[in-house]
């Protein structure tokens, strides 16, 4: 009997199938993600985080030996699909969520992900362990611009990022809450780059994506985010 206090979580699995049809051949990869039945934002799968694993599952020979670093990771399904596509990848999420930082190390576990780093970070924050990340190639968001008093806490962090790997790409989702709600004047002022990928493009226009009931009737919009060159030319990316 457990005298500790404290109490078990009540954790529930998502499976996740990703599909492909490539050279006459089926391509598939399977992921099982824990969802904690917590009132804390990112303990479950959101929508929109299908959609970026989508994108990645469908962009994966990029992703090979790839160095990929996910903000506000939560329960991780982009990042493990990440990793199981050949990716270097680092979870990170909030020093003040805890549970989601369990949440991120129990995903991998759950996975076989045995060589995944789990990192604490808060937005706008320049802590040690931000100056201390390897070169990375992409940093991957999904539904991290859920709070607009957060937004430019991300795009503070992502602009440090992004100088310091000048060649990476912020691969973000976001679902549409709010038609007031914008983040051009921030993307101005951090001098980055915005480029929209159209979700038909990576079969991610469905209602039910990878076997799951999501994203279901939610509207989600997929953007690359870079820094700006010195010619101020976008990278159109699909």
């Amino acid at each position: 009997m457990d005298t500790s206090g404290a109490e078990t979580p009540s954790i529930a699995y998502k499976v996740f199938t990703f599909e492909e049809s490539k050279n006459a051949r089926q391509e598939s990869l399977c992921v099982s993600i824990p969802e904690v039945l917590d009132p804390q934002y990112g303990m479950y799968v959101w929508p929109s985080a299908v959609v970026l694993a989508q994108y990645l599952w469908t962009h994966r020979e990029q992703l090979r030996d790839a160095t990929v670093l996910e903000l506000g990771a939560g329960v991780s399904l982009p990042g493990v699909v990440a990793s199981r596509c050949g990716a270097k990848v680092i979870l990170s999420d909030s020093t003040r969520n805890p549970l989601c930082l369990e949440n991120c190390r129990r995903s991998c576990e759950v996975n076989g992900l045995h060589d995944v780093d789990v990192l604490g970070l808060t937005w706008g924050e320049i802590s040690p362990d931000l100056v201390l990340l390897p070169k990375l190639d992409v940093i991957l968001g999904s539904d991290v611009f859920y709070e607009p008093q957060d937004f430019e806490d991300v795009i503070v962090t992502v602009a440090f990022l992004l100088r310091k790997n000048p060649r990476a790409q912020f691969w973000t989702t976001y679902q549409q809450r709010s038609a007031d709600w914008s983040m051009e004047a921030l993307l101005h002022r951090w001098n980055m780059n915005c480029v929209e990928v159209r979700l038909e493009t990576f079969a991610a226009d469905k209602a039910e994506l990878a076997g799951s009931s999501l994203p279901g009737s939610h509207s989600i919009d997929m953007m690359i985010i870079t820094l700006k060159s010195g010619e101020d030319e976008q990278r159109h990316i699909i």
